[in-house]
Order: structure tokens, then sequence, then C-alpha cells
């Protein structure tokens, strides 16, 4: 029998609800291309610390190809005795990828391993119809809570109508959404389908809009539908952004919660934001760098000791290490480097 989000702990959907920091968790390779199982933990260590309520492991951010390395078990869980080791409750929230049998399997590790949802990418789905996007849905919401996922199209994602997503988010263990199209538009039909399957109660909504953080969490999104209007909020991010700066990131969620809609002080942060993103992600190279870009600012801050992909291919892209020299000198006050010094040695431990 798989598990249902009413079957987690009342803290961990607290956290949830509440909205909380959840970065994508990066891979931490030595030169050979083989996990660093110390540096692994120390990036766990370093997120917990920092005041993050979950983490995201087996995402984009992590290297889908961590499966075909054999390396999905073994990063699942090492992240989940880290979090164990943190005096309060942690959501762990682990990617699933592939058609259905695929997502189903890694499902079920990541059940076995403590996680509480699983992502659910739809990007091998592609040509698939409707129905059956919805019935792989159901079946992964089967084994596990699902956090579903709109992925950008440049980075592989399907696009998705309001019609899929509000029989998506009419699934009974469907419990978030991480809302990641880089579209304003497309924003609008998860939106929109969320209200018109009547769901908005049960399912928490999450940014991963790294081209506009702080704009999604400030928002009040009023969405009309069906003579109902609903008022709509982003509680927190399941970012690959986040995996960076994160002591930065709790700080800036706690401002987010306690203001006011739309405050202006906040808002004026959010192009700040969106520009350091584009130096990591590589916004300028089709965002061909975005795991190397996280990496070299974890590399920067002793975190990591390169920044290795499995990949070999994968690199910072011509240019990007420079953008990333000039966003730090240009928005120092947004890098978390002296909180990492301090601790370093003890995530390091």
């Amino acid at each position: 029998m798989g598990l249902r989000w009413q079957d987690w702990p009342e803290p961990v959907l607290a956290t949830l609800r509440a909205g909380c920091v959840i970065p994508a968790h990066p891979l931490a390779l030595d030169e050979r291309r083989r996990l660093d199982p110390r540096r692994q933990r120390a990036l766990s260590r370093y997120y917990l610390a920092a005041g993050a309520g979950g983490l995201a492991v087996g995402v984009h951010t992590t290297q889908f190809a961590i499966r075909e390395a054999g390396l999905y078990e073994p990063v699942l869980r090492i992240a989940a005795e880290t979090a164990a080791e943190a005096a309060r409750p942690i959501l762990l929230v682990a990617g699933a990828i592939g058609r259905t049998a695929q997502a189903v399997a890694e499902a079920r590790i990541a059940r076995g391993c403590g996680y509480q949802a699983v992502l659910l990418s739809l990007a091998a789905m592609k040509g698939a119809s409707e129905d059956e996007l919805v019935a792989h849905c159901r079946a992964v919401a089967a084994e596990m809570p699902l956090f579903g996922f709109y992925l950008q199209p440049a980075v592989g994602g399907v696009p998705l109508s309001a019609r899929f997503w509000q029989r998506f988010a009419a699934i009974e263990n469907v419990v978030a959404i991480k809302i990641a199209p880089f579209d304003r538009y497309a924003t609008l039909d998860v939106l929109r389908g969320v209200v018109l399957a009547g769901a908005e109660a049960r399912i928490t909504l999450y940014t991963g809009n790294d081209d506009h953080i702080l704009a999604d969490l400030l928002t009040p999104f009023v969405v009309r539908a069906e003579g109902r209007e609903v008022t709509l909020r982003f509680r927190g991010g399941l970012l690959g952004h986040w995996a960076v700066w994160t002591k930065t990131a709790v700080d800036l969620l706690a401002r987010v919660h306690a203001a006011q809609p739309g405050d202006p002080a906040l808002l004026s942060l959010d192009a700040r934001v969106t520009d350091c993103n584009a130096a990591f992600f590589d916004a300028a190279n089709g965002f061909r760098g975005c795991i190397a870009g996280i990496h070299e600012v974890l590399r920067r801050q002793g975190l990591l000791r390169g920044i290795w992909c499995l990949d070999p291919a994968e690199d910072l892209s011509p240019g990007q290490g420079a953008e990333i020299d000039r966003v730090y000198r240009d928005h120092a006050d947004l890098a978390d480097d002296d909180f990492v010094r301090a601790h370093l040695h003890a995530f390091l431990s």
C-alpha cells in the first residue's frame, strides 16, 4: 500500500503548508567524477543549517544521469541520513522521472528511503495524450504523494494546459505543485487548474520560476473561474537557485511571510535576484551551464572541490565565470559566504 500525505507526521505537513525553502540538491563528485559522500553530506548539512525546510534530491540539479550511474538510491539515502541529524522535521522530496514503470519504481525507492513525496517530471512523456499523462500521474500517486512539476520547455519540459492541471489537481494524493515554466501565461494555467479542481486548500504552491522568485512569492494571484474568485499565494520555493546562497534565501522568505503583499522593498530585490540567477543558470546560453554554474558558486565557498558533472561535456559556458564574478561584486549582500565560512569545518566533519 502506498504512502498518503495524510500519513505524514503533522510537523512535516505543517512545514510544507506554511512554506519553506527547499533547495534542489546538487551532486558532489570528485575529480574522477565519482560520488564524494563527504561533500554530499556537507551540502545537506549546509542547507539544513541555513534553515531550509526540505531537501529535493534526484532532481534536475542532482543530474538525471545519476540513474545510469547507479547513484539514485545512494544519493537519496545520504540526504535522508543527514536530515535525520536535524533537530526538526525535514520534508524530503525525491525526483521521479521516466515512463510509468520507471517513475513508479523510483517512487518506491524513495518511500523506502524515508521520503515523503516525489517531484514528478513529465519530460519523458513527450507525445503522450492528456489521458495518458493523467494515468501516469495517478499510477505514481498510488505509491507516493505527488509534488507536481511544470518544468520549463527550454530544459525538456512538456507544455501543459489548464485542463491538464485541473485533472492533475483532482488527484487526491497531490499535495503540492512546483510551478517552473518560466512563463507567466503557463504559470496562470496551473493556478486556474487548481481552482477549477477546487483543490486550493489541499495543494500548496511552490515557485520554481527562478526568473521571478520574489515576484511569485509576493503576488496575491486572483483567479476567477466558474463563478468563484480565489486568491492563491506561493508559500515557498523548490529551486535550483536556492542551492546556493541558501541562508539569504531563508532570510528573504521569512521577510516575505512577514510582509504585506507587494512590499516595495522586497519587490525591488526581485530583479537583483533574477540578475544573479541569470549568471548562475547561464541564461545567456540557453541554460547550458546551469548545473556547472551552481557548482561554481559552491566551489568558491569551499563546499565542493570542483565543478565536475557526470557528463564531461557539462561545464561553464564561455563568459559564465565572468558573469558570476560580476554578480558577486554587484550583489555581495545577497551572498552567504560568511555563513558558510563560519560553519564549513562542521559541514565537512
